[in-house]
């Protein structure tokens, strides 16, 4: 009978005989096992920053549906922009239409005013989202862009007293675009930015809430300076400052009680979220109470 020879160190080898199990060895010396590559689930476009694509996604819709209805695409008419859900003093004040409060957001005065709100949407909402979530994002949109358009039917309906009481409000500017909501958007972030919890260098913090604060400073300056220059140059431009305006400040109101996603534990995030969304809608419930007894 041949006989079989030991195994050599380092090797793996099987036992001879009818109940062989395997036998295995410890590694050679200097043996280094090859590295494996990790497999990581690579996440997919929508679900990096859903609300702020379904945000600009219904912006473009509406302008897309206003063309193929036969409205400009440089320069709606008041009485296009009206019929397609513009904000207006008179129309909500003596009408009842509230809901204008809210499609007004989603409504532009031409192709280059959509282009430049999408582009600030855009990079405020993919900055914000990680930070608020897409419920936080979408609740910030909803929320600032209607504190704007309240504050601009307020100031419009103390700027223009001859026209209260016209027919369907013919006498107030349309107010339209979702810059309301952009400037909420940034003014939610530079709160959110100066969290300390947030997992990302005090450095890069500082950069990004600079920006941020030179975009708002930058456009408000930009919006009332174009203001002014219209009353002495005649010109049809006007900005709705007060739109800016009111959901800048709703937006620093709603980031207030929150904590950011990043760096805070989920169940601190929902309840200062529920806490944000409530604090805002019962201030605007009442701001609208407020606003209904005006034309009385």
């Amino acid at each position: 009978m041949s006989s079989v020879p030991p195994p050599s160190p380092g090797s793996g080898s099987f036992r001879i005989g009818p109940n062989a199990e395997p036998e295995i060895l410890r590694p050679a010396a200097g043996y280094i096992p090859t590295p494996q590559p990790m497999v990581r689930r690579r996440r997919t476009f929508w679900a990096t920053a859903p609300a702020t694509y379904v945000l600009v996604g219904i912006n473009c819709a509406v302008f897309l549906a206003m063309l193929l209805h036969g409205v400009s695409a440089a320069s709606p008419t008041p009485d296009q922009l009206m019929f397609w859900g513009a904000n207006n003093a008179g129309a909500v004040l003596n009408g009842g239409q509230w809901w204008r409060i809210v499609t007004a957001m989603f409504v532009h005065g031409g192709i280059l005013h959509l282009a430049t709100n999408m582009w600030c949407l855009w990079n405020l909402g993919l900055l914000a989202e990680p930070l608020i979530g897409w419920i936080g994002v979408l609740s910030a949109y909803i929320l600032t862009g209607a504190a704007g358009n309240l504050l601009s039917t307020f100031y419009s309906w103390y700027s223009y007293p001859d026209a209260r009481f016209t027919p369907g409000g013919i006498g107030f500017p349309p107010g339209v675009g979702a810059s309301g909501a952009v400037f909420g958007i940034a003014g939610a972030l530079i709160i959110l930015l100066k969290s300390k919890q947030l997992p990302v260098p005090p450095f890069e913090l500082k950069r990004l809430r600079r920006s941020v604060i030179y975009f708002a400073a930058i456009n408000l300056v930009i919006g009332f300076s174009v203001n002014v220059g219209t009353r002495y140059m005649g010109s049809g431009l006007r900005i709705d400052n007060m739109a800016h305006l009111g959901g800048f400040t709703c937006g620093l109101m709603f980031a207030v009680p929150l904590v950011p996603r990043l760096g805070s534990t989920k169940s601190l995030f929902e309840t200062r979220l529920r806490i944000a969304i409530g604090l805002i809608v019962g201030l605007l419930v009442l701001f609208s109470f407020y606003l209904a007894q005006l034309p009385g």
